[in-house]
């Protein structure tokens, strides 16, 4: 089977979403993540929730608070949760496993932070030879020493 899509939604955590790390246009991010990811469903295709987990680091303990999904991000019984351990999502984690198993060779991305998780898991699909959409308007970030998150967020869309 060619052309098999799956969606990540890398990092949509509570810790990423504080007062002291603002993200750029984080209520329409979310929205357009649960859109994509409800075709997606429809479609019969894989919802992939990825969660930081940063378990012995102090931050993003696994099942604590800031380890948690979004509230506002929909999660349904057959998407599928991978834990990540570096902003390579495929470092270390089941990812490439679960999308050999499911025959996947295209990635819509989406999730938090641009910069750096999502890009360095495009650059690993890249080098894995999958098919990557960044989905425009489906990242964001927050303020960086040079340049603003919006203008992050639009050189990767």
């Amino acid at each position: 089977m060619k052309n098999r899509k799956a969606l990540l939604i890398i990092d949509m955590q509570k810790g990423s979403f504080t007062a002291a790390t603002p993200r750029f246009n984080t209520d329409a991010v979310v929205s357009g993540i649960n859109a994509l990811a409800q075709q997606f469903r429809e479609a019969d295709l894989p919802v992939i929730h990825i969660q930081h987990d940063g378990t012995g680091s102090g931050e993003f303990e696994k099942h604590s608070s800031e380890w948690e999904i979004l509230d506002a991000i929909t999660i349904e019984p057959k998407d599928i949760l991978i834990d990540k351990y570096a902003n390579d999502v495929f470092y270390r984690s089941e990812l490439q496993t679960k999308l050999s198993e499911l025959r996947i060779d295209e990635l819509l991305i989406t999730g938090c932070a641009t910069d750096f998780c999502v890009e360095s898991t495009i650059q690993s699909a890249l080098s894995k030879d999958y098919n990557i959409t960044v989905v425009a308007n489906g990242h964001t970030t927050g303020d960086r020493p040079h340049l603003k998150a919006e203008q992050v967020i639009e050189h990767y869309n």
